[in-house]
C-alpha cells in the first residue's frame, strides 16, 4: 500500500468513524420496527443487516476485478425506513463479505471497502431524513432515489479513488467502466422503496420475496462473467494451440498479452481497447495455422516464396476472425501488428498513426518478448536491457516512439537502464526502394539465390520464425 493510498484510507475512515458516531447517536426511526411498540426497533435493525449481509454474501467478481452485488437495495431500503442509525448498522456489518472472513483481503482492503459504502449511506440518510413531505408517497419515492443516487454516485467515487491510487489507472476511465454497473445499481432503487413499503404494509415476511428478482439480478451479473470467461478460456486454448506447433513459441502470445495490457494501462487507454489488447494479444499470430509446418519450423533462411506465406498470416488471421462479430475490435489488430512506423511494414504499408494504436502496441509487446526468449535463429536470448535497446534504436523506424515510452514505464522495463529515444534517421521505405529498382531497369536473367532480409534484431524477432538469422542494420 502507497503513502497515498493509505492517507486517503485513513481520511475516509476517519470521516466514516465520525458519521457513524452521529448516526448511531440517535434512535432508529419507528418505521423500521417489526412488531408494534419500542421493543420492535432493535429486531427491524437486525433484520435488515441480515439481508444486507446475505446480499453480500452473493458478491459477483466482475472481470476489472471490481464485485458487484445487490447489497444496495435493502441498505437504502433500511436508511429510508430506520434513518441513519439504521443505515449505519446496514453498512457496517451488513457488508461483511465471505472473502473478508478467509483472509483474502488486507486489513486496509477491508476498511475501504466498509468506509466506501458506509460513509456515503449515512451521509444519503441524513439527506433523505432532511426532505420534507415523505409521508406524500410520490415525495417519498423520489426522496428515496435521490438518496440512492448520491448514495451509488459517492461509493462509485471513492472506489475509483481508491483503485486509481492502487493501480495508477485514471480516474474518468475508471468512472467510464462502472457505468454499466452504476445504471443496474441505481435501478435497484425503486425496488428498495417497494420493499419498504411491504414491509410497513404487509409485514417482514413480504420482504422476503423481493428474494427472488434480487437473486436473478445477481444470477445475471454471474452468467454475464461465466460467459465472458467461457469465450476468453477458448481464445487462449485457440491462441495456445497454435503456439504449441513450435517449441520455442509455447507460451509466446500470452506473454505478449501480459505485456500488451501493461503498455496499455501505462498510455491510459479505455477500458475497451485494454480488452480489444486482452484478446487481441492472444490472436495476433492465429493467421500462423494456415502457415505450413515447412515454413513454420524451419531453420534455414526462407526463401521468397516461404517469405510471402509467413507474411501472409496477419491477413490470413484477419480473414478467420473476421466472422466472428464479438472480436471486430481486435481485426486491426490481428492485421496490422507487423505495420511499421516509417511505413516499412506489412500488409499494407502503413505509415505512423495510420497504424491502429492498438496494434502498435502489439507490436512493441510482440517485438519484446520475441527478443528476450529462445528462437531457433538465435538460441541465446537478448537480455532485457538489450532487448529496451533495441527498442529504442528503432523508435520512429519500427516501433512508435510513444508507445516505446510507455514500455518503458512498466514492470517490464523496470531498473532498466534507459537508453532514450535515439535520433530517428530517414529509411527509404520499401516502395520506394522497389520504384528505384524500377527505374534502373530489369534485372540480368539466370537463377540466383533469394536475398537475406537486412533487419534489425528487433525486428527479427518481431517477426519471430519469419528470419532465420539475425544480421546487423536495416534494409
Amino acid at each position: 500500500m502507497n503513502r497515498r493510498l493509505g492517507a486517503l484510507i485513513a481520511l475516509v475512515a476517519l470521516t466514516s468513524g465520525v458519521l457513524l458516531a452521529a448516526a448511531v447517536s440517535r434512535p432508529a426511526h419507528q418505521g423500521i420496527t417489526i412488531t408494534d411498540g419500542p421493543d420492535g426497533v432493535l429486531p427491524g435493525v437486525l433484520f435488515w443487516v441480515v439481508l444486507t449481509l446475505a446480499g453480500s454474501s452473493l458478491a459477483v467478481r466482475m472481470p476489472g476485478g471490481s464485485s458487484v452485488d445487490v447489497t444496495f437495495a435493502p441498505m437504502v431500503a433500511a436508511m429510508s425506513l430506520g434513518g441513519p442509525a439504521a443505515a449505519a448498522w446496514a453498512g457496517l456489518l451488513g457488508t461483511t463479505q465471505v472473502r473478508e472472513l478467509r483472509g483474502e483481503v488486507p486489513w486496509y482492503g477491508i476498511v475501504a471497502n466498509h468506509c466506501g459504502i458506509l460513509a456515503p449511506g449515512i451521509v444519503s440518510a441524513f439527506l433523505l431524513e432532511a426532505i420534507p413531505y415523505r409521508s406524500v408517497p410520490a415525495i417519498d419515492f423520489a426522496a428515496t432515489v435521490a438518496a440512492a443516487f448520491v448514495c451509488f454516485s459517492l461509493n462509485i467515487l471513492l472506489t475509483a479513488a481508491f483503485v486509481r491510487l492502487r493501480d495508477g489507472q485514471g480516474m474518468w476511465s475508471l468512472l467510464r467502466s462502472t457505468g454499466g454497473a452504476y445504471l443496474n445499481l441505481l435501478a435497484l432503487a425503486p425496488v428498495a422503496w417497494l420493499m419498504a413499503q411491504m414491509y410497513v404494509s404487509a409485514g417482514f415476511w413480504a420482504v422476503l420475496l423481493f428474494a427472488v428478482p434480487l437473486y436473478t439480478t445477481r444470477l445475471a451479473y454471474q452468467r454475464f462473467v461465466e460467459v465472458r470467461e467461457m469465450f476468453t478460456e477458448t481464445v487462449r486454448s485457440l491462441a495456445e494451440a497454435v503456439d504449441k506447433r513450435d517449441s520455442f513459441t509455447s507460451g509466446h502470445s500470452h506473454r505478449v498479452q501480459a505485456i500488451a495490457m501493461d503498455i496499455g494501462r501505462a498510455m491510459k487507454v479505455r477500458d475497451d481497447d485494454l480488452e480489444a489488447l486482452e484478446w487481441g494479444g492472444l490472436l495476433h499470430d492465429i493467421g500462423k495455422i494456415g502457415v505450413p509446418d515447412a515454413v513454420l519450423l524451419k531453420q534455414g533462411l526462407l526463401t521468397r516464396d516461404e517469405r510471402a506465406a509467413m507474411n501472409a498470416h496477419p491477413v490470413l488471421g484477419a480473414e478467420i476472425i473476421a466472422p466472428v462479430r464479438r472480436l471486430a475490435p481486435e481485426l486491426p489488430i490481428i492485421r496490422h501488428h507487423h505495420e511499421w512506423f516509417n511505413g516499412s511494414g506489412y500488409p499494407d504499408r502503413l505509415v505512423g498513426d495510420q497504424i491502429p494504436k492498438l496494434a502498435r502496441i502489439i507490436h512493441v509487446a510482440d517485438a519484446f518478448e520475441a527478443m528476450t526468449a529462445a528462437r531457433p535463429y538465435r538460441m541465446t536470448p537478448l537480455t532485457r536491457e538489450q532487448a529496451l535497446g533495441e527498442l529504442r534504436k528503432f523508435g520512429g523506424i519500427q516501433f512508435d516512439p510513444d508507445v516505446v515510452d510507455a514500455f518503458v514505464r512498466t514492470k517490464w522495463a523496470r531498473q532498466l537502464p534507459d537508453p532514450g529515444r535515439s535520433e530517428t534517421k530517414a529509411v527509404p521505405l520499401i516502395g520506394q526502394a522497389a520504384s528505384v529498382m524500377a527505374m534502373a531497369g530489369p534485372e540480368p536473367e539466370g537463377p540466383r539465390a533469394a536475398p537475406e532480409a537486412g533487419r534489425s534484431d528487433a525486428d527479427e524477432v518481431a517477426v519471430e520464425t519469419e528470419v532465420v538469422r539475425p544480421r546487423p542494420g536495416i534494409a
